[in-house]
C-alpha cells in the first residue's frame, strides 16, 4: 500500500478536521507517493523504536512528535534528532491526537477499561451516572489504569455521575457536569478552581489513561492487507521510593 491510501483510511475513521485548532495530527513526516512496507503503532515515537524498525516503515502515533513552528532543524535537539533518523530510513509518521480522542479513545477507556456505562459524550467529554463510594472509585481507578497512587482534588462520600477526558483535560472542566472529573496532569491552579467549585477531580495520569491507544488503532487496522505491529512506548515518568 502507500501512504496516501493509508492516510485517507484513518481519515476515514477518525476525520482529521476534528482535531482542535492547536493540534498537529496528520502526516508528520513522508511522502504520501511513498510505498508502506509494514505498520508500527504507538502512543509515542522515540530513538529505540525508529532504529529497531526497518525502512519504509510508518508509525502511527497518538501523540504529534511536531507541535507549533519548527524555525531550525538541529539534529542534536528533540525532535530534530528523531525527524533525522527517519529521513535517512524513509519511514513516515502520522498522528491522530485530539480527533481520535474524540471519536476512539476516550470512550474506550470509559466503557472498556474502566466499565462505565456511557451515557452522553459531548466531544471529549464522557460522563455516566450511578452510585459510588469515594474509596470504592479510587480502589476501580487503581485497579483497571495499574497506578500506584492517586492524586485527589476535594473528597465526595458519595459520588452520583462522573466524566471523563483521557490526557490533558483538566482546561475542559468547565464543560463537565458531574460531580467527579477523572482526567490527567491535573495543574495547581486547575484544582484550586475546581475545590472553590465543588468539583471532585482524581489525576488518572496522561500516559496511563491514554496507553490504550496502539490497541484501539490497532484494531482498526486489522482490515488492511498490511502488517500492523504493536511498539510498547514508554512511560516518561517513574516512581521512587527512596
Amino acid at each position: 500500500m502507500i501512504l496516501q491510501e493509508i492516510y485517507d483510511f484513518l481519515d476515514k475513521i477518525s476525520p482529521f478536521e476534528l482535531q482542535e485548532k492547536w493540534d498537529n495530527s496528520g502526516l508528520i513526516v513522508g511522502d504520501m507517493r511513498r510505498d508502506v512496507s509494514q505498520i508500527v503503532v504507538a502512543l509515542d515515537i522515540d530513538e529505540e523504536m525508529i532504529e529497531s524498525t526497518k525502512e519504509e516503515t510508518l508509525f502511527v502515533v497518538h501523540h504529534p512528535l511536531i507541535f507549533g513552528k519548527m524555525r531550525q532543524l538541529d539534529f542534536s535537539k528533540y525532535p530534530s534528532n528523531l525527524l533525522e533518523k527517519m529521513i535517512l530510513k524513509k519511514q513516515s509518521l502520522i498522528a491522530l491526537h485530539t480527533n481520535f480522542d474524540q471519536t476512539h479513545l476516550n470512550k474506550y477507556v470509559f466503557e472498556k477499561v474502566l466499565g462505565f456505562k456511557l451515557e452522553s459524550q459531548n466531544a471529549f467529554v464522557c460522563t455516566t451516572r450511578g452510585k459510588w463510594h469515594y474509596k470504592e472509585l479510587l480502589v476501580l481507578l487503581k485497579e483497571k489504569l495499574n497506578l500506584s497512587t492517586l492524586k485527589v482534588v476535594g473528597k465526595k462520600e458519595n459520588i452520583t455521575s462522573i466524566a471523563l477526558i483521557t490526557g490533558a483535560g483538566a482546561s475542559l472542566m468547565d464543560e463537565v457536569e458531574a460531580d467527579c472529573f477523572l482526567t490527567g496532569d491535573i495543574k495547581y491552579h486547575d484544582a484550586m478552581k475546581a475545590m472553590s467549585e465543588d468539583l471532585m477531580m482524581v489525576d488518572i495520569g496522561h500516559y496511563e489513561s491514554e496507553k490504550f491507544f496502539a490497541q484501539v488503532i490497532l484494531d482498526e487496522l486489522k482490515v488492511l492487507p498490511l502488517l500492523a505491529i504493536i511498539s510498547n512506548s514508554k512511560n516518561p515518568f517513574h516512581i521512587e521510593t527512596l
